[in-house]
């Protein structure tokens, strides 16, 4: 990338980043969902569901996950570790597209063997983390373990396979609600283990275009090849943080103030 090219690049992709990271970002986006809860399992559990559906409409998305909560009593921790075979069965008549209640039940005792035989979401990234320090091979441990017990493979195409080639936006987008810690309200910065630098971008239709029309993503397929095309672009302006620009990105997309 040529410096002054660089620099161009940086100061426009800051200047929207300092636009869409703030709390007025919230209450339209799927992360509101969890930004409801203060305890971390809460929070952890949440945000994973709601990230799970997070495709389509974002009002819908968010009135969708609301609903979620609902079902669980709006106690998606306590839910899922204790919920009886008759409460999860509730469980059947919530809908969200192509996610049926049975995708939502068997997601929840997955949840529930994570948290009782791994510690959790959270416990599980920071140690995968801290053992491979490459989040793509976190990405595709958490896939294999999520559906190691039993289930209807029906469901297994709501959480994506890195190793299939996937660009795997959804997990992408809810790890960085965990790991990023920058104080502005919208990230959780949960998982300290993890430090922001090895996140990936979450690769959607709008951070796709938005990338290939200022030059950072040259790949046209949306698949994992270009999330590390682009998220290398990124690392050339912050090392330290590069998925910070995927609120440029985003709201650019959405935004229409950048344009093919």
């Amino acid at each position: 990338m040529e410096t002054m090219r660089k620099a161009e690049l940086k100061e426009l992709l800051e200047e929207l980043h300092d636009r869409y990271n703030r709390p007025e970002f919230i209450e339209s986006d799927p992360v509101s969902v969890p930004h409801a809860f203060s305890a971390a399992e809460d929070i952890e559990i949440s945000g994973f569901l709601a990230s799970t559906i997070a495709w389509g409409n974002r009002k819908a998305i968010v009135g969708s996950a609301r609903r979620m909560m609902r079902y669980m009593d709006d106690s998606p921790y306590d839910f899922t570790l204790n919920a009886s075979d008759a409460e999860l069965g509730r469980l059947a008549t919530c809908v969200h597209r192509t996610f049926n209640g049975a995708d939502f039940i068997a997601f929840v005792r997955a949840l529930r063997h994570l948290y009782v035989e791994r510690g959790g979401l959270g416990a599980f990234f920071t140690e995968a983390y801290a053992r491979t320090g490459d989040m793509r091979r976190v990405l595709s441990e958490f896939r294999a373990l999520f559906f190691s017990t039993g289930h209807d493979p029906h469901c297994e195409k709501h959480l994506s396979s890195i190793d299939r080639g996937a660009a795997c936006k959804r997990l992408n987008m809810y790890i960085r609600w965990m790991v990023r810690r920058d104080g502005r309200g919208v990230d959780f910065g949960l998982w300290e283990g993890i430090p922001a630098s090895a996140l990936y971008v979450p690769l959607d239709l709008h951070t796709g275009n938005v990338g290939r029309a200022l030059g950072l993503l040259r790949r046209r397929q949306n698949d994992w090849k270009a999330v590390e095309e682009l998220t290398g672009a990124l690392r050339e302006l912050d090392a330290e943080d590069p998925v910070k620009y995927d609120f440029a990105l985003f709201g650019a997309g959405i935004g229409g103030a950048v344009r093919n």
